[in-house]
């Protein structure tokens, strides 16, 4: 072997072994995520498979849950690292109970992507047919469950909330009759409403205090902060960069369909129509007293937390 192809060999043995290290010494992280397939709440999944976050050495796990609620006690029982899409009225109420939990990012605020739907061929016209019937939010202490007690207040209307679960879980339900009400967010219905199959009978932007809201967080237990804070620092990096990836390159469209299950025009349109990308700046949360009240309202907290309280709840990860 000629001296040439003895140092070639050489460089791609230490290229091997440095790319082996480099595997080997990844910190993992493990993220609890509600309802796959929304567009921020893909940035985990989209910037691990992407390599984004393998750059600043993580291996990023992607756990799906039913919703927020779920993936709130997998924080605080330390089963995952961070929670994502959690809705702040249900973590400010865990915190104010004293349960082991920061919020460290906004996930998405304003509430443009929610919407509440009816099967096509239901009696159910507009809000005030919701009257009497069944009308469905997520897990409990969601933002989808916020929304729908508002709802109440906001129409002058009576119904019966009734958790449901996931968008998918929600949508089997109302089309078999078990649900009246079904709710849903981008991608999740885009396609059933263009081929006509249902309705949108309200949406969460019809209330207008959740306008400038942040409505879903990122949150994570302070224990598991202190014992991993180069992690989470190193996270955070990670997943702005993701986020500029997937406002620049077509590349990150193809991929999100593909967690998705829709196809890349359908990813373009909720990208462009539905999800400005300073709505998903994880380095701001907005409308804390609003949130509050609302949380109070709503039954979730007996009274609001000092700014004090506040301070060490919302920990924010620049």
């Amino acid at each position: 072997m000629s001296r040439l192809r003895k140092l070639s060999a050489l460089a791609i043995s230490i290229a091997m072994l440095a790319w082996a290290d480099a595997s080997w010494a990844a910190d993992k992280v493990v993220v609890a995520v509600g309802n796959q397939g929304n567009w921020e709440n893909s940035i985990p999944e989209l910037g691990q498979k992407h390599g984004i976050f393998a750059k600043h050495g993580l291996d990023v796990e992607v756990l799906y849950t039913q919703g927020g609620a779920e993936s709130q006690q997998a924080v605080i029982s330390r089963s995952v690292d961070i929670g994502a899409g959690i809705g702040p009225a249900g973590a400010i109420a865990a915190f104010a109970q004293g349960a082991p939990i920061r919020i460290i990012g906004s996930s998405l605020t304003g509430p443009n992507d929610q919407f509440w739907y009816v099967r096509a061929d239901s009696a159910i016209k507009q809000p005030a047919d919701m009257a009497g019937k069944t009308v469905s939010y997520s897990t409990s202490g969601s933002s989808t469950n916020s929304v729908v007690l508002a709802f109440k207040q906001r129409f002058g209307i009576d119904f019966k909330e009734t958790k449901t679960g996931a968008a998918s879980a929600t949508f089997t339900q109302v089309m078999s009759g078990q649900v009246d009400v079904g709710w849903a967010s981008p991608p999740f219905g885009l396609e059933e409403l263009d081929k006509g199959r249902i309705r949108i009978i309200a949406r969460a932007s019809d209330v207008p205090e959740f306008l400038n809201q942040t409505i879903r967080v990122l949150i994570a237990n302070p224990d598991v902060m202190k014992e991993k804070a180069d992690v989470f620092k190193r996270f955070f990096a990670a997943y702005r960069e993701t986020i500029e990836w997937m406002y620049s390159d077509p590349e990150a469209l193809k991929q999100y369909a593909e967690i998705a299950g829709i196809t890349p025009e359908m990813a373009k349109r909720i990208r462009d129509e539905f999800r400005d990308k300073k709505t998903i700046e994880p380095a701001q949360f907005s409308g804390a007293d609003d949130i509050m009240k609302d949380a109070i309202k709503f039954g979730y907290l007996k009274a609001a937390i000092s700014q004090d309280q506040l301070n060490q709840l919302v920990t924010l990860q620049k």
